[in-house]
């Protein structure tokens, strides 16, 4: 069996009109289904990537123009995946057909990246701590004043627990993606998100978290799920203004995808650009630009391992809604953990 996807495709259309076994698996759909699908059908729409792109790449290559590019595409069962795609013109000349050939890249994606964000974390965040608190304590040898010694010590001893939370976060990133396939378990959302929500409440029993189901749905959870929802929801807490923050944590169907969507609504001050633009471009951050730790992070990788995505949104009326996307699955038997 062939390791590539080949697909031939009318580039004045975009449909497919004929495809290998290999397209089908990778993307989910029997043949005779791909043939009355757009290319929207099997693209994921809260990416940057747009129909009318991916038709100006197969309109490129049946004018002589190959096209070599990356498409974060939706399976059949809701999963998003990444895959690499060339488009060539058939050899004929009289013949606009376009030949195409797809590979899920999706493994090796997800390991470049977590090898970038690596690197930016020990370059920058561990760098940065490390520099506050090699000067606090240069400052407190030299300073005998008691009350200046308080603060400073204090400043060493948060900075200390940021270094090890982002030791933590790090930790968390590598364990959703190296276990991805395993110790996965058939929840309602609901259920799911409320039992994630009653361990922040625990710990923090202040905030008022509240829980809304839409509408029941399925999804597979594990320990990358929970991870990714409790920075979401401690996030909403920790940088709350006011005395008592209210968070929302709403829970049904994406109107746009179908897919299960986990809302988390604040009414904080707005993300900072710098941190969304660090999370989806790791390759540009700068020393003005770089995000100040990996919380957003760990929400990307964790859900994106659980074959999702994660969106930020600033709300109309105040604060922001971090959405979690992932795949909707089927209700699981009597047996199976609700």
């Amino acid at each position: 069996m062939l390791h590539t996807g080949v697909a031939i495709y009318d580039p004045d259309s975009g449909a497919i009109l004929d495809a290998n076994e290999r397209v089908e698996r990778v993307l989910g759909y029997p043949l005779d289904r791909l043939r009355g699908l757009s290319v929207a059908d099997y693209t994921a729409n809260t990416y940057p990537h747009t129909e009318s792109e991916f038709h100006d790449r197969l309109s490129a290559a049946a004018d002589g123009t190959s096209q070599q590019f990356m498409w974060r595409a939706k399976r059949a069962d809701g999963e998003l995946i990444w895959i690499q795609v060339f488009v060539s013109r058939r050899r004929s000349l009289a013949d606009r057909r376009v030949h195409a050939e797809m590979r899920d890249i999706t493994p090796h994606y997800e390991s470049h990246h977590r090898a970038e964000l690596f690197w930016r974390v020990l370059r920058h965040n561990l760098r940065n701590e490390a520099t506050i608190i090699i000067g606090c304590a240069e400052q407190a040898m030299r300073n005998t004043d008691d009350r200046s010694h308080d603060d400073i010590l204090s400043t060493i001893r948060t900075r200390g627990e940021k270094l090890g939370s982002i030791a933590t976060s790090v930790k968390q990133i590598e364990r959703a993606v190296t276990e991805r396939q395993t110790d996965v378990a058939r929840r309602s959302a609901a259920s799911a998100v409320r039992d994630v929500v009653d361990r922040v409440r625990a710990e923090r029993p202040d905030p008022d978290v509240r829980v809304t189901e839409r509408k029941r749905m399925w999804i597979d959870v594990n320990d990358a799920f929970d991870y990714a929802l409790s920075h979401a929801v401690e996030n909403a807490i920790v940088h709350g203004t006011d005395g008592s923050p209210v968070v929302e944590v709403d829970v049904g169907p994406s109107p746009n995808t179908g897919r299960a969507e986990i809302r988390v609504k604040d009414t904080n001050a707005p993300i900072p650009s710098e941190e969304i633009t660090a999370l989806f471009s790791p390759t540009v951050t700068t020393s003005t630009s770089h995000g100040s730790g990996i919380g957003l992070f760990v929400m990307k990788w964790c859900v994106e391992s659980l074959g999702g995505e994660v969106s930020f949104e600033t709300r109309e009326s105040r604060g922001n809604a971090v959405c979690l996307l992932l795949p909707p699955k089927q209700p699981p038997n009597e047996t199976a953990t609700v």
